[in-house]
């Protein structure tokens, strides 16, 4: 192997003389404008921020495989990554938290991003979900408001544990939620030590037409553990990354993370009479209802071999879909399709599906042309417009929608179901009297900071009509009592 190394050079490639030195006037003199390699690094060093993710915006990534390990998927769906037993599909994923910013702690108390992209046949088919079966709210048209209270008080610049609970106890949606990130999975010991959800409700057709809905469980081998509030405090403290640098550490060791898909399928009739709406992502499905069945196993085997070009510019979006799988009416999920792909266009512009991590696999062929970064030829001589009759590219039409029915009159309307209490208590009540213990402790020490008792009381009486034990317990850690007409 040669020890030669090679030259430095600019942007545009041509060879740089002195990298350590700026041309000067003398030895003593003013540096000159002429320094094109010194304006050079310079402006692109004022430009190596792009804006960081309003959500999600710490994160750790990894690439690997998903391989089928069960043949009767297909029955299921026609997508054809998941068409046979055995077959392989390279995926990347993005792990994070949700409301820190990009230089925030790894180890605090909140949801995680559980973003996985297959690198299909036919095209990339993005999975954008957390490590939590359920969501806070279920309209997208709150989700601006909820994100608000996670971040800073706008005139303070401070977090505002007033603003947090103001919210929540102002969505009593948001309960089951809350509790769940309350519990011990509140904060999992490693990114691996967790298991990853789709979250909302999806729809599987199979080549016969079939449709079915669809949950997604993305289930640890590597078991869930979680850490103790106290010590993930001590470690936010001394090694902020700790997430971050344990996945890599365990991939680039060859101790590779796995996790196993599981979905629930209910026959699309089912949805008309569930007990629960399927489509609202505050609630789950009882395993009980609709078992899971395994469907593969996902394997992380890769690192990135740089940060920025692979995990800061990986580019998500639920509206990625591949034939045989579709969205649901779940509203939050509806809001999501839009909302993901043009953060991505704000953030790394209207061509990012052309950066290495988001190219597919197989051949892109559209009209959509220019724009910021477009850097894959453009369409070259091809034509941009369609109808043509100059041999451009034509619809599929396997891949049409399985169309479904709509019906009622256009309004701003709720989602019919007010019980926001009833999976929050069996969650609940689910629980050792240790993990009660700690669930109690946690939202007692998350609300003290709280400085009016009127949201405090909200919240209590919220807890009290899930379960009136779990209610008097965290009344009586905040020093009040339950409000006498919740009783």
């Amino acid at each position: 192997m040669s020890n030669k190394r090679n030259t430095l050079t600019t942007a545009a490639g041509a060879p740089v003389s002195d990298n350590q030195n700026s041309i000067t006037a003398g030895h003593n003199g003013p540096t000159l404008l002429q320094d094109f390699n010194l304006l050079e690094k310079l402006a692109h060093f004022n430009r190596e921020r792009i804006p960081e993710r309003v959500v999600h915006a710490k994160g750790a990534g990894a690439f690997g495989y998903f391989e089928v390990t069960n043949d009767e998927i297909s029955k299921y769906t026609k997508a054809d990554f998941l068409s046979e037993k055995g077959k392989r599909t390279d995926m990347f994923i993005r792990f994070s938290t949700v409301a820190g910013e990009l230089g925030s702690a790894d180890t605090v108390r909140d949801p995680r991003g559980f973003a996985v992209k297959f690198y299909t046949e036919e095209g990339n088919y993005d999975l954008v979900g957390n490590n939590t079966p359920i969501f806070f709210i279920r309209d997208a048209i709150k989700f601006p408001d909820f994100i608000h209270t996670q971040k800073r008080n706008p005139q303070t610049h401070l977090k505002d544990k007033d603003m947090v609970w103001d919210f929540w106890s102002l969505s009593p949606e948001s309960l089951h939620q809350v509790t769940y990130l309350h519990s011990d999975r509140g904060i999992p010991a490693t990114l691996r030590h967790m298991n990853g959800y789709g979250s909302h409700t999806f729809k599987w057709v199979n080549e016969e037409g079939e449709a079915f809905w669809v949950k997604y469980h993305f289930i640890s081998e590597q078991g869930i553990k979680n850490l103790d509030p106290a010590l993930a405090d001590k470690i936010a403290g001394e090694n902020p990354d700790y997430h971050t640098e344990d996945l890599f550490n365990s991939i680039e060791e060859g101790d590779y993370p796995a996790w196993r898909l599981y979905v629930q399928i209910m026959p699309y009739e089912d949805a008309k009479t569930y007990k629960w709406d399927p489509f609202d992502v505050t609630k789950i499905w009882s395993k009980k209802d609709y078992p899971r069945i395994e469907v593969g196993r996902m394997v992380l085997n890769r690192n990135p071999e740089n940060y920025f070009a692979e995990v800061e510019q990986a580019a998500f979006s639920p509206g990625q879909f591949v034939p045989g799988i579709e969205a649901s009416p779940d509203k939050m999920l509806q809001g999501r399709l839009f909302g993901y792909s043009d953060a991505h266009r704000y953030r790394l512009g209207a061509n990012h599906h052309s950066i290495p991590v988001n190219r597919p696999k197989n051949e892109v062929n559209n009209y959509q042309r220019d724009g910021f970064m477009s850097v894959d030829g453009n369409g070259g001589n091809k034509p941009n417009y369609e109808p043509n009759s100059v041999n451009g590219p034509t619809e599929d039409s396997d891949a049409k929608i399985k169309p479904f029915e709509v019906y009622g009159e256009a309004d701003s309307v709720a989602y019919d179901s007010d019980d926001h209490y009833t999976q929050a208590g069996d969650l609940y009540r689910l629980m050792s009297s240790d993990e009660k213990e700690r669930l109690v402790q946690a939202f007692v020490d998350h609300m003290t900071p709280v400085t009016k008792d009127e949201i405090k009381l909200r919240q209590i009486e919220h807890i009290y009509k899930a379960d009136s034990e779990w209610g008097e317990r965290v009344a009586q850690g905040l020093g009040l009592q339950v409000p006498e007409g919740v009783k």
